[in-house]
């Protein structure tokens, strides 16, 4: 079942695949966009907002890597990269560039669709402002349980989707390491060496936003043998 009324952009420069995608994406409830490579992107994101970009790496011009980089400086809109390389150092660059997710060419539709429902699934949801919110210090921030908040000072740190769905893992279980197939199977992810491979770029994202030194993590610490845990003041 997809996301009612998410609003899509494709960026490809392969028109058939754009068009074909658009197609398929519109018959499953999406509101779709699309874009034929970076510097067309770039102008559809300058006018409108998205809910999730689905972007191909490998493209003339710009390429699909240095784009999602770029974005991230301005920009938290999930990102699903397809890429033709099989090569996971490859995948793992692209993760490392800020996206949320990526797919291997060639792929069947339906999975395309799975990743995408998956990502927005992990988005956080609005709560009302009537709720009592319930923080976890760390440091000089601050996350917000229920709103699935994070905040420095006065500053609102924006948390990509996988980030997100992360914390309310951890946040869930305080003081308690979580496995990292445990975290891949809670991002709804296929159980194999890359996936968890990829979580581990993922915690050391989040670690930029947490710790004051990342490469010495007092707050999201890896625990030798059991996983990672979230150690809260």
């Amino acid at each position: 079942m997809s996301e009612p009324d998410a609003h899509l952009l494709i960026v490809d420069d392969d028109e058939r695949i754009r068009g074909l995608l658009q197609k398929f994406l519109i018959r499953h409830g999406f509101l779709v966009t699309s874009a034929r490579d970076a510097a067309h992107a770039r102008r559809v994101l300058s006018g409108l907002e998205f809910d999730l970009i689905v972007l191909d790496v490998m493209m003339p011009g710009e390429d699909g890597i240095s784009l999602t980089r770029d974005l991230r400086k301005t920009s938290q809109t999930p990102i699903l990269l397809l890429t033709a390389k099989a090569d996971t150092d490859d995948r793992i660059a692209g993760l490392e560039a800020g996206a949320d997710d990526y797919l291997a060419k060639p792929f069947e539709p339906k999975e395309l669709l799975l990743r995408i429902n998956a990502i927005l699934r992990r988005m956080p949801e609005p709560e009302s402002d009537a709720s009592v919110p319930k923080l976890l210090t760390l440091g000089p921030v601050r996350y917000d349980i229920e709103r699935g908040e994070m905040w420095r000072g006065e500053d609102l740190v924006r948390l990509t989707a996988t980030e997100a769905q992360l914390m309310r893992i951890f946040s869930a279980c305080p003081g308690e390491p979580v496995s990292r197939a445990k975290l891949v199977e809670d991002l709804g992810r296929d159980r194999d060496q890359s996936q968890e491979r990829a979580v581990d770029v993922q915690i050391t994202r989040l670690r930029r936003k947490i710790e004051v030194d990342p490469k010495q993590p007092r707050y999201l610490q890896t625990v030798r043998g059991a996983g990672y845990m979230l150690a809260p003041d």
